[in-house]
């Protein structure tokens, strides 16, 4: 039918499907309610099959002396015709992990390396601990206004700004 309609139509660049479906309805009357979708069904099919060339959406009979006609793109890759040799190699593999074999013993345990080799432990190194006497720097330490954190000997934040001793005194002229 399809075929048929094709010829009939006889269009330059082939006839899309539309025009292939209103030829077919026109011509054979009443057709199943899922007409459309056996259409397209049977075009993509012959399409594959090669009865019939997809172009520039339409559908025409192949010409056997027209060179193939390629559209945008890169090509195919040519397809590898199977030798008989081949057809006698084992099964492919399925997909994915190898079960374990239940009968294969257990694998030997491996003592874990205690170090990475630099010698020291890995992670955060710990805090060290409090000395009990404190850590006192001298006079500076214990004469400034800010607070002290336990044992750092040394304020926290911003050191207070320093003034002069010539800035405060006040020299009176007579």
């Amino acid at each position: 039918m399809i075929l048929s309609a094709i010829e009939a139509l006889n269009e330059g660049n082939g006839s899309n499907k539309t025009s292939i479906s209103k030829y077919i309805e026109s011509n054979y009357g009443d057709l199943p309610a899922g007409h459309i979708a056996l259409l397209s069904h049977h075009l993509n099919r012959m399409k594959d099959t090669g009865e019939i060339v997809f172009w520039k959406n339409n559908y025409s009979k192949p010409d056997p002396n027209a060179p193939p006609r390629r559209g945008r793109g890169r090509p195919p890759k040519p397809k590898d015709l199977l030798s008989p040799a081949s057809s006698e190699m084992a099964p492919a593999r399925p997909r994915g992990r190898p079960p374990k074999d239940p009968n294969a013993p257990p694998k030997p345990v491996k003592p874990k390396a205690a170090t990475a080799g630099s010698g020291r432990p890995r992670g955060r190194p710990r805090k060290m601990a409090r000395p009990a006497g404190g850590i006192t720097t001298g006079t500076a330490a214990t004469t400034s206004a800010a607070p002290m954190t336990a044992g750092s000997g040394r304020p926290r934040g911003r050191p207070p700004k320093v003034k002069a001793a010539s800035m405060t005194e006040v020299s009176v002229q007579n």
